[in-house]
């Protein structure tokens, strides 16, 4: 009787369901699946995953969180529709978050800390033959999330956590915009190779570099979109 109660199936809990609900509208809206600028309705989204509205609108405010989606009064909620100015703010303030994060984590990284980010990177590389914005999009911010959790600064993961999914939002638009579904296969090889080395001055000069690569053909990528 024991060992029934112990193998018995756990119901979902509310939270979880919500969470699962939030990773398919933010797939749908990375993907392109769902439009950027697109207006939506719970009533709409409700029908689209076979949800009820309570959970949704949990989700909703999860996916709002991350910059996804917009309340706009008298409106409604649209889908982010990046611009070029957009664009740089998010690069700017990435820029300045990477930097403090090696920075704090510099003199603290370990084999663990190497281990896990070239696992991260192998990860990143697998994406290359899945063919999926979503996946690869996803692979790479978690590729670049590994520092920002291990610089054991609360507010600066919130903070990186906060613009991650717009992140990834660019991340797949740029993939689109040069007719790709996943990053280049060495464009990190050398933000690796430094992020495990001796040098804090060339890694910090490696992530202005990395940041700004191909910022200017997205913009006007975006440009001509708008």
């Amino acid at each position: 009787m024991q060992l029934m109660s112990q193998n018995r199936v756990k119901p979902i809990k509310r939270e979880t369901f919500s969470n699962q609900i939030a990773g398919n509208l933010r797939r749908a809206i990375i993907s392109g699946e769902i439009e950027s600028g697109s207006q939506i309705t719970e009533a709409d989204l409700a029908a689209r995953f076979g949800v009820s509205r309570g959970p949704l609108r949990e989700a909703m405010g999860q996916i709002a969180a991350e910059g996804l989606i917009e309340t706009i009064p008298y409106t409604g909620t649209r889908v982010l529709q990046l611009s070029p100015e957009d664009v740089r703010e998010i690069y700017s303030l990435r820029t300045a978050l990477e930097t403090l994060a090696f920075r704090e984590v510099w003199e603290r990284r370990d084999e663990t800390f190497a281990r896990e980010l070239e696992a991260r990177h192998k990860a990143l590389l697998s994406t290359l033959e899945l063919d999926d914005h979503v996946a690869s999009s996803e692979a790479e911010v978690r590729f670049h999330s590994l520092v920002y959790e291990t610089s054991d600064h609360k507010l600066l993961l919130e903070s990186w956590h906060r613009i991650a999914g717009r992140m990834q939002l660019y991340l797949a638009e740029h993939q689109r915009a040069h007719g790709r579904k996943a990053p280049i296969e060495d464009a990190h090889e050398r933000y690796l190779q430094l992020a495990l080395g001796d040098s804090l001055d060339l890694m910090l000069k490696e992530i202005e570099a990395h940041m700004k690569r191909g910022i200017e053909q997205m913009e006007q990528y975006l440009g001509v979109a708008d």
